[in-house]
Formats: structure tokens, sequence, C-alpha cells
């Protein structure tokens, strides 16, 4: 079978892969689509987290063999420590992700735990059944923020991220939500999808602030237009280093939360999320260019804020 594989450092390559060893406990999926997501175009770059060679893809969506279509849930916990018992399987600390440490789905059939697979209700199709990851991180942060209907909200970002944390914030009936990002092409499709203001940068005081970017620039802003007892929940990751004012903190009681991945609660919510949204900011390619597309997209050379690679042969 065909699969995109990671190499080496800022290198991945279409190549013919073994069909996958379906284990005990196992499903296969053939896939349908699977997200480039921005954390996997920052490990490719700096390898330490996955290690090549390695078919990565935790974004992905499919059917079993029976024609059921599915989506994946890629986070596997043991599901016997305290963390698992207290609700919080994605902090596990023995947890794996598919498309980390397994092969995961820029491929066209993967072998899958049958616990991550998880039933799509009929009428979602691929790109929209591909987009329930990320937007489960979002409605993560969300809850860790309190659900604050009634906040003003800036997000910082408008990649994929962003904009699922835009829809929730959204759905969630928050005051007003501020998007910041450099792009005007990203800017204009946060206003088209619910944003208040959009704007190259923060401004003014925000009860909540969610950073989709993770680089200490970010970071700092996040913080210093916190209201005095607001929340920032950090959610990307560009960067492992953080620069605010922690005095500041400490003097205005400002809260800085980190938000990884979801809960089965949270997944299930996303999938009921995104049906009917607009993702005409979604692209699709075939799995054969997406070596070119990734490789494009690693080096800031193109424009989709998301980019699906589908696999011809479903």
């Amino acid at each position: 079978m065909k699969a995109l594989v990671f190499t080496g450092p800022g290198v991945v390559e279409l190549q013919d892969a073994p069909e996958p060893e379906v284990g005990a406990g196992e499903v296969l999926v053939h896939v349908a689509a699977s997200g480039i997501c921005g954390s996997e175009l920052h490990g490719v770059k700096r390898p330490g987290f996955r290690t090549p060679p390695l078919i990565m893809g935790h974004e992905f969506t499919g059917h079993t063999d029976d024609g059921r279509p599915v989506v994946i849930n890629p986070i596997l916990s043991c599901g016997a420590c305290d963390l698992c018992a207290q609700g919080q399987p994605n902090i596990c600390r023995n947890r794996q992700i598919i498309g980390i440490h397994r092969p995961g789905g820029y491929a066209e059939r993967v072998a899958v735990p049958t616990a991550s697979v998880i039933p799509l209700p009929d009428g979602i199709d691929p790109t929209a059944a591909a987009i329930i990851e990320p937007l489960a991180n979002a409605v993560h942060a969300w809850r860790l923020a309190g659900h604050p209907a009634g906040a003003r909200v800036a997000i910082i970002g408008a990649g994929a991220i962003g904009l699922t944390c835009l829809h929730t914030a959204h759905t969630g009936k928050a005051a007003s939500i501020h998007v910041a990002d450099r792009s005007p092409e990203r800017l204009a499709t946060a206003a088209r999808l619910g944003a208040t203001t959009t704007g190259t940068e923060l401004t003014g005081e925000y009860d909540v602030i969610f950073d989709a970017v993770g680089a200490p620039a970010t970071r700092e802003q996040s913080v210093a237009h916190l209201r005095p007892g607001g929340v920032t929940v950090w959610l990307g990751l560009a960067d492992p280093a953080a620069a605010f004012d922690a005095a500041d903190l400490v003097r205005t009681e400002k809260r800085v939360l980190g938000s990884f991945a979801y809960t089965g609660t949270d997944f299930a919510a996303a999938i009921d999320l995104v049906s009917g949204w607009d993702l005409t900011w979604v692209d699709s390619y075939p799995l054969d260019e997406g070596a070119g597309i990734f490789t494009q997209l690693m080096h800031g050379q193109a424009l989709p804020i998301k980019a699906l690679l589908t696999p011809e042969s479903r």
C-alpha cells in the first residue's frame, strides 16, 4: 500500500509500505482523509517526540471492512492509572498517540485499537469527519476555561486550531470574539466564520484568551491582554519557550492553563459540533501529492489553512 513516511529531519516521502498487521483487539481502517497538523510540521523539522521512520497522521477518518464510517480517537491511555481514573486520559503518564508512537493515517490502511474507533452518525462527509480531532482540542480548551458564556474572548492564531476555537466560542455564546493573525487571508476567513473583530495584534483586555500558536511573543500577548483574574489557555506548540511578566501574573491573579488534546467526552461533543459547519477553508489533496504539500506547509510556502490527504483507493 501507499504511505507517506517521515524518514528523517525535514523529510517525508511517499513509499510502498507493508500492509498493516491487524492484531487482537484491533480493526483495519481504510483511510478516507487525514489532516496535516501543525504539530507534525514542527515535529518533522525538529525530530524528538516523533522518531523516523514513521507513518504519521493522528487526525483521520475512514471506514471498516464492512463499510462502517468511523473517526479515530488517537489517544491511547493505560486506563488503569490515577489520571485515567479521574477522567483525564489525555494526560495519562503512559499514554501513546496513533501517528506518533505507532503508525497513523497517512496511508491507505491502518490497524487501530478497537477502543479508538468511533462510529460516525449518518451524513457526515470525510472532510467534516477529519476536522473532529482538532475540534475536540478546542472543545477541551473551552471546557478548561470554564465554558465562559458571555465572556470577551480573544484567539491568537487563525489556523485550524484557532478557527475551531472560534467555532467553539461562537457556539458557546461568547459575548465577543477577537481573532489575531498576521495573514489577511486567514483573518478574512475568521471574520466569515463569526469573529466579531480581527487584527494583527491584540488590543485592550479580554476575559479569556486562547493561544493557538505557542510562540514566546504570543504567550506574552496572551498574558498581557488578560483582565485581572482572567484566564489564558495555551494550545499552541510552536516553541517550548515562554516570555511573559510573571510578577504581573501574581499581582493580578491571572491564570495560565495548558490544554493538551481532549477526553472522550470532548471528542463526542466535537462530533456533534462539526455537522453543518462551514469548512470551505479546508483543502484536500491526493496522498500521492502528500510529500509536496507537506514540505510546502513545513516551509510556509502553501496557503491552505487546513490540508487533508486523501488516499485514492478506499
